[in-house]
């Protein structure tokens, strides 16, 4: 896995102070602040409902808080600011009965683009998404892959200042996942600006510069992956321990090479130097009281589960 240096940053892309939002009776936003610096590829990481897709709507200009402030690219969200921002939605948004071709004109037409230069960043970015030979298929034949890679050239097509991308390789398999990413880091080091919504640790790890920890609602953390993680020792380990009692915490905490613990019934989630040691001890400390382990390298994940208390595959109740 390779580490990307944080690019300079001159301002920020994005502020967000004291937002709420709410569906009804369902608080999706709570109170959340967050900065987002310019020219950074910068992850939103929660699990579904945890308020990712609510807050890039916000930054898209889609809805308007009910108590907290918004800027984006220095201003407002507006109407005219949407011609400066590019936005990836999580469910496809493309009209079957038209053309790829067709579709990207229709949209440079949209924000004004047009004549010889309209058909010639048409042609550059079907080639750079592998789509230059199907300019004239209609959508409704193109895969899975295809069209989300047709739906990121749009997104680029007027040469966008802030990308914001919802769970954007979702359903992608690996060689449409990169080839979607080679894209967008290519935008990014052009200067522009890339949010995306995520609950993928390692699309979070492998691209991004920095990552906001959202849960329910709310900032949990926020800071380059490496500093995220630094707490962790190298691997981690998940016990299924119903009868775990915080008493017992304290006699695991002065075992050898044993760093976080974090109770969450009927979870207990400790990093450790050495899993391999460390488990078979666990087992003969548990007796039959244990019914499942899972061990893996240490990740965002789990730091993400020492901070909130909870998994990113625990769903919450809001968007």
């Amino acid at each position: 896995m390779t580490t990307r240096a944080a690019p300079p940053t001159t301002g920020l892309a994005a502020s967000i102070r004291e937002v709420s939002f709410a569906y009804g009776e369902r608080l999706a936003l709570d109170g959340l602040t967050l900065e987002v610096p310019s020219g950074v590829v910068f992850g939103l990481l929660g699990p579904n409902g945890s308020g990712k897709s609510t807050l890039l709507s916000h930054l898209a200009g889609l809805r308007q808080p009910s108590a907290g402030e918004v800027r984006v690219l220095g201003q407002p969200p507006s109407t005219p600011l949407r011609a400066r921002i590019g936005l990836l939605f999580q469910e496809t948004s493309l009209d079957l009965l038209m053309t790829v071709g067709e579709t990207l004109w229709l949209h440079g037409r949209l924000f004004g683009l047009g004549g010889r230069a309209l058909q010639e960043r048409i042609a550059a970015l079907l080639e750079s998404v592998g789509l230059a030979e199907r300019a004239r298929s209609p959508v409704s034949t193109l895969s899975g892959g295809m069209k989300r890679r047709l739906e990121l050239a749009r997104v680029l097509l007027p040469s966008p200042e802030l990308i914001l991308l919802d769970e954007p390789t979702t359903g992608l398999d690996p060689d449409a996942e990169a080839a979607l990413w080679a894209r967008l880091l290519e935008a990014n080091r052009a200067g522009a600006t890339v949010v995306l919504a995520t609950n993928k640790v390692n699309e979070a790890e492998r691209h991004c510069d920095r990552v906001a920890l959202i849960h329910r609602g709310r900032l949990a953390a926020e800071g380059a992956p490496a500093e995220l993680k630094a707490g962790l020792k190298r691997d981690a380990v998940w016990v299924e321990w119903p009868g775990f009692t915080p008493a017992l915490a304290e006699e695991l905490r002065a075992w050898k090479g044993v760093g976080r613990l974090t109770w969450a019934q009927p979870t207990l989630h400790a990093t450790v130097d050495d899993a391999s040691a460390f488990v078979p001890r666990l087992f003969q400390a548990a007796g039959d009281g244990i019914r499942a382990v899972r061990i893996r390298e240490s990740t965002l994940e789990d730091a993400y589960f020492d901070i909130v208390g909870a998994s990113l595959a625990d769903g919450e109740g809001a968007r």
